[in-house]
């Protein structure tokens, strides 16, 4: 006797799919992502072209440190538009665009491609800035700020910013990795955004 087969909105057949390993690294990370969140819009930096300065280095801070990402072959031949990912140069012409003291803030140390697995849980969090970028690119309009002047580094990739970040979250859903590497990366993930708040934080102390 045939049964009925599950349905689900609107009638559509409904099946269990396993998550995605970008899925599993986006719920591994969700409490420390929100918390950062939190503290960057408490932060206020959006409030004036001051604050907003003080947001710039921490970002200028935490994209050099990732040049090594950046610039390694080994990435690069895994994700071939890596290089102009890179947005430390747009972070540079916004700091020179609004032509304000930046404040004294200690570079983080540099994130060396030591792993496969390390290295794509720090590109994922810069990735992810960037998906995430605007609602900060709509609050830094209301600031006198656009996307050829002083918010370079938060316009969307040409292609759009959902259609961009699927094709980096492909890379990592088929990298071949074991589940020791897998948790690594998720603890990198972790390592960025707790580098990202302590620059933040030194940044508008």
């Amino acid at each position: 006797m045939l049964r009925p087969r599950p349905k689900g909105v609107w009638g559509r057949v409904t099946t269990a799919t396993a998550p995605t390993r970008s899925q599993r690294l986006k719920a591994a990370t969700a409490t420390i992502h929100d918390t950062l969140d939190q503290r960057i819009m408490a932060l206020d930096p959006f409030s004036s072209r001051e604050r907003y300065i003080r947001f710039l280095r921490a970002q200028q801070a935490f994209h050099v440190a990732l040049a090594p990402l950046y610039a390694s072959p080994t990435l690069r031949a895994l994700i071939p538009d890596l290089a102009e990912r890179d947005r430390s140069a747009a972070i540079a012409a916004d700091l020179a665009d609004l032509a304000l003291p930046a404040p004294a803030l200690s570079n983080a140390a540099p994130i060396e491609p030591v792993d496969m697995s390390t290295s794509l849980g720090w590109l994922y969090v810069a990735e992810g800035s960037s998906l995430g970028a605007a609602f900060l690119l709509k609050a830094a309009q209301q600031i006198g700020l656009t996307t050829e002047h002083g918010a370079r580094h938060l316009a969307a990739h040409p292609e759009g910013r959902a259609a961009h970040w699927r094709r980096f979250t492909a890379h990592i859903d088929s990298t071949d990795l074991t589940p020791e590497e897998e948790d690594r990366m998720i603890a990198a993930a972790r390592d960025a955004f707790a580098c990202f708040r302590a620059l933040a934080d030194t940044a508008f102390a």
